[in-house]
């Protein structure tokens, strides 16, 4: 998949099969609408056209709080793996969205992508105030000769459907649920840091996870098991960078999302204990996969307590990973 930002530079596509929104989450629903793209690009022989927005549109109309289920490295990663021939990533600023619907149309979508086919949701806004809507672009289809494909009611609706669902699914520990809709395990990455070390001293060492972006929906508080996998960066200690070329990966693991109220905690933290792993990974990236939600943060009478339940938890884990 070729990836870019710029649509100044990017090359003439033949005879592209175009579809364009923000993605986020790349979900079943979303993938409805790839596989129609890919079949439609396949009947003409022609190269498949995937438009998307960074930062998402919402941050640059509305004042509401975003999380995403993506972020942009995650979905390009999921939509490569998709099989699209191009990912157009458009900066999505003021001045975008305060283009007339038909600048949009004819300064944007025409000029930039001469488009062979458009495949686009009944739904679908674009343009100042969300004025352009699918009747406007039927006749601008009509004057410029291109095919405008309608994206079934059923498919838009269940892709909506399905983004909400897997927010409040994930906000509530409910991983099953959101992993129906998503058709995969909910995944998010954190910088390695260094945190009071009290896990060391019960058994149980952690790994404190500091997410790169405030955007990243992050599920709610709980315990979870997990697979970690590791991921070597820049300015990783040594120790850690030589280590990662003999071990394997992901790992299996249980994570706490919360407060730490048995040793009251300040602030809200993201710790995974990684089973049978003793290495120091202070600045790599690990990425966390969701498997299985356990129990709800706790407050326990104290340390002693905690590392009673630690040791169910890990066996609860483990269970649950091999399930």
């Amino acid at each position: 998949m070729k990836v870019y930002s710029n649509t100044d530079t990017m090359p003439a596509f033949d005879k592209a099969v175009v579809t364009i929104g923000t993605f986020d989450g790349v979900h079943l629903g979303h993938q409805q609408i790839i596989a129609q793209l890919k079949k439609e690009a396949r009947r003409i022989n022609g190269e498949t056209v995937l438009v998307t927005f960074d930062p998402h549109p919402r941050k640059i109309v509305s004042a509401r709080p975003l999380q995403l289920i993506n972020t942009l490295p995650e979905k390009i990663e999921l939509l490569e793996a998709q099989g699209i021939d191009n990912l157009v990533v458009v900066p999505f600023t003021a001045d975008f969205s305060n283009q007339s619907a038909n600048a949009y149309i004819e300064d944007f979508l025409i000029s930039r992508f001469h488009p062979h086919t458009v495949i686009i949701g009944y739904d679908h806004r674009f343009g100042k105030d969300r004025s352009g809507d699918f009747h406007l672009l039927e006749k601008f289809a009509r004057q410029h000769a291109f095919r405008l494909i309608e994206i079934p009611v059923h498919v838009i609706d269940e892709a909506t459907i399905s983004s909400t669902k897997i927010r409040e699914a994930l906000l509530n520990g409910q991983l099953e649920e959101a992993g129906r809709f998503l058709g995969y395990d909910y995944f998010f990455e954190g910088l390695v840091t260094e945190g009071n070390k009290l896990g060391r001293t019960i058994g149980y060492p952690t790994a404190n996870l500091q997410l790169q972006t405030e955007d990243k929906l992050v599920p709610g508080n709980g315990v979870y098991a997990v697979y970690a996998a590791i991921k070597d960066i820049p300015g990783a200690k040594s120790k850690a960078r030589s280590s990662l070329t003999t071990q394997h990966s992901p790992y299996k693991g249980m994570m706490n999302i919360g407060m730490r109220p048995t040793v009251d905690g300040t602030k809200r933290v993201i710790e995974v204990n990684i089973f049978d792993f003793d290495e120091d990974i202070y600045g790599v990236v690990l990425r966390v996969y969701l498997k299985k939600y356990l129990r709800s943060e706790q407050k326990f009478s104290g340390l002693d307590a905690l590392k009673e339940q630690l040791a169910k938890d890990r066996s609860h884990a483990l269970r649950g990973l091999r399930d």
